[in-house]
């Protein structure tokens, strides 16, 4: 998924992780709450489009911007800087779990000491 990180504000130093979609930003009713001054009650919303990626719109009549870039619907990127109101956040990528490898591991040790005991036995057989 994603993180926003708030960089200003009450929240600075918050970060806060997306776990589904669509995500909804603003003062209410909202996944992310933010009581900042400029932000509205439903401000802006992330939503995943598999084709483009992840989706910043910002609500009818709000004003937001990326990268200093003023924006209605963006495409963001890992990076971004996103302000809304007095407040700043960062959009970044999460960092990505790796699964448990211990079976697999095992398996592969497994595999390995049979082999290695099929050359053994192979060869036991050949020299008598």
């Amino acid at each position: 998924m994603f993180q926003l990180k708030v960089l200003s504000g009450k929240k600075a130093g918050t970060v806060w992780v997306a776990r589904r979609f669509p995500v909804r930003i603003g003062r209410a009713a909202a996944d992310l709450q933010l009581e900042e001054s400029g932000v509205w009650d439903q401000h802006l919303q992330l939503d995943l489009n598999p084709e483009e990626g992840i989706v910043l719109r910002a609500q009818p009549d709000t004003l937001a911007s990326v990268n200093g870039q003023p924006v209605q619907r963006t495409v963001l990127r890992n990076g971004d800087a996103i302000d809304i109101g007095s407040l700043r956040m960062q959009f970044w990528l999460s960092e990505a779990r790796q699964g448990g490898l211990r079976f697999r591991e095992g398996l592969t040790w497994a595999g390995i000491a049979a082999i290695s005991l099929g050359q053994v036995g192979l060869i036991y057989w050949l020299l008598h």
